[in-house]
């Protein structure tokens, strides 16, 4: 597995206004729309493309198009907030959706939606998820897509803990890891520490 880390200066003040307890949901969604942008440029800097002719106002020259339409998979429901500005930035591709609770008691996965194109060879994937923190509910949506055909996989993160990055590099599969940081570890109840807290309650309210 590869692991990128974007640190820029840029990048960093957004994941601070994350982290911030102070920080009220307008705000919060406002900065992960922001950083979202800056990680999914990074994540898709290998894209591959092909060459095509194009006319500016005085001659011919040489453009460039995608080769394959990426697809993007938002986790629900903390993965919503970063679908619209990655879909800004590579507005041809495709959106699909897996859908995955946690288990309070027992912090273990539990899927409840999926609606993905059925077959993804060939097709550059990029799963949206704000937190990898145990890895359980990221793997689960890996090998979803995996199980139809997706050999190119790449998970944008927000911050990952340790124990999920671990979790993802032992699946051994190739993947891209791009993230924010990786932060000091997991609590007693498998919350990433410092962390931004629950993703989706900053953005959207507690259920």
């Amino acid at each position: 597995m590869d692991l990128v880390v974007v640190d820029h200066p840029l990048a960093l003040t957004r994941l601070t206004t994350l982290r911030d307890e102070r920080t009220g949901n307008a705000a919060f969604r406002a900065a992960l729309r922001d950083l979202t942008l800056m990680l999914v440029y990074e994540a898709t800097r290998a894209l591959g493309s092909t060459r095509l002719s194009v006319r500016t106002p005085l001659v011919e020259t040489t453009g460039f198009r995608l080769a394959a339409s990426p697809l993007l998979v938002p986790v629900l429901r903390a993965g919503l907030g970063m679908v619209d500005q990655a879909h800004s930035l590579i507005p041809e591709a495709q959106v699909g959706f897996v859908g995955i609770a946690r288990d309070e008691s027992t912090a273990q996965p539990v899927p409840y939606f999926a609606s993905l194109p059925e077959d993804l060879s060939g097709r550059p994937v990029l799963v949206l998820d704000p937190m990898l923190a145990t890895g359980g509910s990221m793997a689960h949506t890996l090998e979803l897509l995996r199980s139809r055909g997706a050999d190119d996989l790449t998970a944008v993160c927000v911050v990952c803990a340790p124990q999920g990055v671990a979790a993802l590099e032992a699946m051994d599969i190739p993947l891209r890891l791009v993230t924010t940081a990786v932060d000091d570890g997991l609590n007693e109840a498998s919350y990433i520490v410092p962390g931004l807290g629950d993703a989706g309650d900053r953005q959207f309210g507690a259920r």
